[in-house]
């Protein structure tokens, strides 16, 4: 029996913010070796952050990444560890991870670095950029860096335990490295990873961490990033820890931690003998390049290996039916968390309008507010609400908007604006000379109700020194529902990842027992409402399914046409399907009016505040879906739509 402990680290890091990062490593290092860790993967990129983006071909970058690598060896650590950064090598970027060891010298233990692995497969879809900043190396490449050491596909023999990477996306192909790792005899495949969060996408990282250690008979050990790092990608962290086919240990998901180790004690005999006696394993022979040798730190001698398997969800993860709702609260309330202390802001501000949005965003501050583990703050100094009435404002989304603020606890202002209205309505039928009337010009009346409300809140949130908060969702970025420099307004956008219809469905879930956070029960008093922007006269009974469509039938369209990429006859076809008992529909009238609206308005998604990713039906422009600002508009295909229902009516 050979036991080794490993070790997996999930950092909070922050691009090219140099002391943080390497202190929040050398936590890591020092919890592991408390530990008695021997191996640790600490997470892809760790050392500049991931996110630098278009900065990772700064000289500058680069110099300081080296020399933060090389102040990681004067460290007394008694733990081999690998840390990510970006390595120039023969002109070209590579995305690599350094494997460094202690080795004893005159000063004591003192680690140097063995190699450089680089990675081979470049995640370059979605939210993801790489192949911008980096080349991929080559399977099966070894060569010897200017510093003297080995870099490209290597592996690392200590005392007989034999190391091996899978970087990331190396892990999300069809020929994943840890196959060739198999037939090198690995033992132990270390995974460091930046993988962003996205609903249901960790059972789909714990099943590749399982399946890889059954298939290559083996010892799998994968890191994470933890936070909202740069802006936009939210990583949950969840350290896995699997031998053999079988998960060992698991880390915490969305914890306020800088810096956490998961670790565990795995025998390494074991998984040698499961690969000598699979009948279709069969190594790779003769001497090879790219292998290294250096000694294992020593482990504890009291050291045991897990005996049975145990439960390793964490309460909430278990199947009750609202592991989505449970996802996204604490996704965004770490993302909240992390996005106004790393912009050094004090808080937030946010117009509250008593509808379904706003109070979504409220409720989401709340959330932050009790899950972080720092000491507890009273929301009325971090949240600050703003109801900006006009005349067309009632008072049920007033009452609400002030029962949710009380309930919470935030800071709570109403601020009349209609004379603002009223004021610009004057400026401009004077400059106009003519009247400006709800007959003529209804849209500009409803969008200056929304912009006006804009200046003072702006200024809220400026003397305050907080974030602003954006309300719109990303139903209304699909279909542009929404007022430029009015409801959009704002520092970040929490909900516009999110569609409408889960948001209402979410803030029933808020007044429920089930929230990782004190139910809010006024609610009610939002979710009772049917969604409007109260920009028209009361007397019109305006609604956003009326000017729109039904919700659930926009958010499915979205889908189709956008994430799926079908065309408008295609659509049609299955919306009409998927809601053919719908009473009422006007199912050709939605899919144009959506394709229409959706090519008009792309300009308005390009101007939205930073929103955060939660899954692959992303609008944002910069970080997920991309379209035309000008196009033909859907012309051809909404007129082959149109020839279509009509050889279709009776």
């Amino acid at each position: 029996m050979r036991l080794v402990k490993v070790g997996a680290a999930v950092l909070n890091q922050t691009p090219l913010d140099w002391g943080g990062n390497l202190r929040r490593i050398r936590s890591a290092i020092q919890q592991a070796e408390g530990e008695g860790v021997q191996v640790l993967c600490l997470p892809e990129m760790c050392i500049t952050g991931y996110g630098c983006e278009d900065h990772f071909h700064s000289r500058d970058v680069q110099t300081r990444a080296w020399e933060a690598l090389q102040g990681l060896l004067g460290l007394n650590a008694k733990v081999a560890f690998c840390v990510g950064l970006p390595v120039l090598y023969r002109n070209a970027l590579f995305n690599c991870t350094a494997m460094v060891a202690p080795s004893d010298s005159l000063d004591g233990v003192k680690p140097r670095v063995l190699g450089l692995v680089a990675k081979q497969h470049l995640a370059g879809d979605g939210i993801h950029y790489e192949p911008r900043w980096f080349k991929a190396w080559p399977k099966g490449v070894v060569d010897r860096h200017d510093e003297g050491m080995q870099i490209g596909d290597l592996i690392f023999d200590m005392d007989g335990v034999r190391v091996g990477f899978e970087v990331c996306e190396d892990a999300w192909v069809a020929n994943r490295p840890g196959s060739d790792l198999a037939r090198r005899g690995v033992d132990i495949i270390l995974n460091p990873s930046a993988s962003h969060f996205a609903f249901d996408k960790f059972q789909t990282r714990k099943r590749f961490v399982i399946e890889g250690s059954r298939a290559f008979s083996c010892t799998y050990v994968y890191a994470n990033l933890l936070g909202n790092e740069s802006g936009r990608a939210i990583y949950d962290g969840g350290a896995l820890i699997a031998t053999a086919g079988r998960m060992v240990q698991q880390g915490p998901r969305f914890t306020y931690d800088d810096a956490l180790v998961t670790s565990a004690v795995v025998d390494i005999d074991k998984t040698k003998t499961i690969q000598a006696r699979t009948a279709s394993f069969m190594p790779r022979l003769g001497q090879q390049e790219g292998e290294i040798w250096s000694e294992l730190p020593a482990g504890h001698t009291d050291m045991e290996p897990p005996v049975q398997e145990r439960a390793l969800q964490k309460e909430w993860e278990a199947s009750r039916g609202d592991i989505k709702e449970q996802e996204f609260t604490r996704a965004i309330a770490l993302a909240l968390y992390d996005y106004n202390r790393k912009s050094r802001s004090n808080g937030f501000a946010l117009s509250l309008s008593g509808g379904a949005d706003s109070a979504a965003c409220a409720v989401l501050v709340h959330a932050m507010a009790h899950l972080s583990k720092k000491k507890p703050q009273p929301l009325s100094e971090i949240l600050t609400c703003v109801y900006q009435k006009t005349r067309n404002s009632s008072e049920t989304t007033e009452t609400a908007a002030r029962e949710v603020a009380k309930e919470i606890g935030a800071n709570f202002i109403v601020l009349d604006v209609d004379s603002l209205v009223e004021g610009y309505r004057n400026i401009v039928a004077t400059g106009l000379h003519r009247e400006i009337t709800w007959e003529t010009d209804d849209l500009a009346l409803q969008n200056i109700q929304a912009r006006v409300r804009s200046p003072s809140v702006w200024m809220i949130a400026n003397i305050l020194n907080v974030l602003l908060l954006a309300t719109s969702n990303r139903s209304e970025a699909a279909a542009g529902y929404c007022t430029m420099d009015g409801d959009t307004s704002g520092s970040i956008s929490p909900i516009a990842g999110i569609d409408k219809h889960f948001l209402q469905q979410w803030l029933r879930w808020a007044q429920t027992d089930r929230p990782p956070f004190p139910p809010v029960k006024s609610l009610s008093l939002v979710t009772q409402q049917a969604p409007t922007a109260e920009l028209r006269p009361a007397s019109e009974n305006q609604t956003d399914e009326k000017d729109l469509m039904p919700y659930d039938v926009l958010d499915f369209i979205q889908k189709a046409a956008i994430r799926d990429k079908m065309s408008p006859i295609d659509v049609f076809k299955l919306v009409r399907t998927k809601f053919r008992f719908r009473e009422n529909a006007s199912f050709g009238v939605w899919v144009e009016k959506f394709f229409r609206l959706w090519a008009r308005n792309q300009w308005k998604r390009e101007r939205y505040a930073p929103s955060f990713h939660v899954d692959d039906e992303d609008l944002d422009p910069r970080a997920w879906c991309r379209f035309p600002i000008l196009s033909g508009g859907f012309e051809l295909e909404l007129a082959a739509l149109s020839d279509f229902m009509k050889s279709e009516a009776p």
